[in-house]
């Protein structure tokens, strides 16, 4: 079972945000956090799936990879999205030209690669 509090900067790494941000939207009341015993900030779980809009958990694959889109290379009915993520590592998924454009991928604007088997999906 997942953890139900999360660290701030993990919880600023799964929005796809910087730590700075969260404490911002913190102050700001846009996102409720709590203290821990040595007065950290912490943020429930469910507050970071109430901002990302979804549950963290509908898809069964394991493998989910939380970034920023860094590059999209079109030709013909294809689409490669590259996804810079906060966890040290790049990953590339090669989609459809139609789902790239129904997502409105750009670069710069977060979002998460799911590796399941020898496929990269890319949802938002």
């Amino acid at each position: 079972m997942p953890k139900q509090l999360l660290a701030a900067g993990e919880a600023a790494r799964l929005l796809g945000i910087s730590l700075d941000t969260l404490r911002r939207w913190d102050r700001a009341g846009r996102i409720q956090t709590e203290r821990d015993s040595s007065n950290r900030r912490v943020v429930p779980r469910s507050e970071v799936e109430r901002l990302r809009g979804r549950e963290t958990t509908a898809l069964s694959a394991r493998n989910r990879f939380q970034g920023v889109v860094t590059e999209i290379r079109v030709e013909g009915l294809l689409a490669q999205v590259e996804i810079d993520v906060t966890e040290p590592a790049r990953i590339v998924a090669v989609i459809t030209r139609d789902s790239a454009e129904a997502l409105g991928l750009a670069p710069g604007m977060s979002a998460v690669g799911v590796v399941k088997a020898t496929s990269v999906m890319v949802e938002r």
